[in-house]
């Protein structure tokens, strides 16, 4: 099965531009002082459309295995050909081993293997 996998960070924040306010009357904007952030992994298969969802707080190289780990068990009778984007998060040392561990079911594109 192939999959084209994409990860996308959403923040809230309070950017305020510009505005127009009368002389010497400047609006007040009250904000809640912190930024909430959440990172979403995603796949769809280029066979049906099946589409993947993850929401992690973090996007980082464990999150990222544990994504992979949830599409393995998703597709246990199948071998998934993962199609990833330039991101240096799948290239981490720290999933080498995971890759090497589940290489008779899982390849990704390009290889993460050398």
């Amino acid at each position: 099965m192939f999959l084209y996998e994409d990860e996308s960070h959403i923040r809230d924040d309070q950017d305020l531009g510009f505005t127009w306010s009368p002389r010497e009357k400047q609006k007040q904007i009250s904000t809640y002082g912190h930024h909430a952030t959440v990172s979403l992994f995603g796949c769809v298969s280029s066979q049906n459309g099946e589409f993947f969802c993850m929401e992690k707080k973090k996007c980082n190289a464990q999150s990222f295995r544990s994504f992979l780990h949830f599409l393995l068990s998703v597709h246990q009778d199948k071998h998934l050909v993962i199609i990833l984007d330039n991101a240096r998060i799948p290239h981490a040392k720290l999933l080498k081993p995971f890759l090497k561990e589940n290489a008779h079911r899982l390849t990704c594109l390009p290889t993460l293997l050398s």
